[in-house]
């Protein structure tokens, strides 16, 4: 009798777990409306923010983000810090070419992202004065206190080609796990690396 009463109370209690699991993830976890963090990122899935990181940005983090003059949140990839110069090369051969040179100094490096390659057909070069898409390519400094960033499904992601710098000040955190669906792997993944970029700068 002590062991059903054992195993029944074992079993009561790891219900009461997964249904306070279930309850928090619903009201403290966001959810994903949209395709511009695909393939990282789908419609519906439940992101936890990671406590205690709002106004922080890390390079290639995926954060959440008011942008400027926009109340909605954003979720979206960290490419650029303070400092840092970026620009995208676009041509009908390589539509999707993201440069980056820490703090403004030494080499150019090329972000390279596999999420990118068969989701960037679009053309369309960046960066101005502001951080928003232009005319035609160049190396754009990252203002103090903002940082560029970018959709993991360029083609179709409203970023800082659209809206301009984000405010680090507006970043409400760094998206820790991926809660929901269960089935998926908690980790975020898809985080791009940097590689040497040998071509002429824009």
């Amino acid at each position: 009798m002590n062991m059903r009463r054992a195993a029944g109370a074992a079993l009561g209690t790891g219900l009461l777990l997964c249904l306070v699991a279930a309850v928090a993830v619903t009201s403290l976890g966001v959810r994903i409306d949209g395709t511009s963090m695909a393939p990282t990122l789908h419609q519906g899935d439940r992101i936890l923010v990671a406590p205690g990181s709002a106004g922080q940005v890390g390079r290639f983090d995926v954060v959440l983000l008011r942008a400027t003059g926009k109340e909605a949140l954003l979720v979206k990839r960290v490419i650029g810090l303070p400092g840092d110069r970026v620009a995208i090369v676009s041509t009908p051969e390589e539509p999707f070419l993201v440069l980056l040179q820490k703090g403004g100094e030494g080499p150019v490096h090329r972000v390279v992202a596999g999420q990118w390659e068969d989701r960037a057909r679009r053309t369309g070069a960046c960066c101005g004065p502001d951080g928003t898409r232009s005319a035609r390519p160049g190396l754009r400094t990252v203002p103090e206190g903002a940082f560029f960033y970018l959709g993991d499904n360029p083609d179709l992601s409203d970023d800082s080609r659209t809206y301009g710098w984000g405010d680090i000040a507006r970043v409400e955190g760094r998206v820790g796990v991926r809660a929901f669906p269960v089935s998926a792997s908690p980790d975020i993944g898809n985080r791009p690396v940097l590689e040497e970029y040998r071509g002429p700068d824009p």
